[in-house]
């Protein structure tokens, strides 16, 4: 499955911004999906997951309460919706997916090209 995100951009802090992760290739309600995000100088990190039904959601605990990842398997499209922003939400977003359990370890097997968040004060 090729993947593509988009939807970055620069936003004031506060602000929102919805993420898409196009999916093609395959049909997308095989995959668990998750959003990840890599700032400058720091690892990479998993920010939220989604079931291949979209029943089961996880969300580190930076981003719980502001962002919120659903699916719309119709659409083979993914999304991050990310209301409230912070200046440390400023990353490169990736979305991902895999044939297994969604969750927020890093083992998926499919990638997409990332899109630039930046968030500032």
């Amino acid at each position: 499955v090729q993947l593509q995100a988009s939807g970055g951009g620069l936003v004031q802090a506060g602000g929102s911004l919805r993420l898409s992760c196009a999916a093609s290739g395959r049909t997308l309600s095989s995959f668990a999906m998750g959003w990840f995000r890599q700032a400058p100088g720091k690892e990479r990190e998993s920010v939220a997951a989604i079931s291949p039904i979209g029943g089961v959601k996880h969300y580190a605990d930076s981003v719980k309460g502001r962002f919120t990842i659903s699916r719309d398997n119709a659409k083979n499209t993914a999304y991050l919706q990310m209301d409230n922003l912070k200046p440390e939400d400023t990353a490169v977003y990736y979305c991902a997916a895999r044939s297994r359990p969604s969750g927020l370890d890093p083992n998926y097997g499919y990638w997409g090209q990332g899109t630039q968040v930046t968030v500032s004060s």
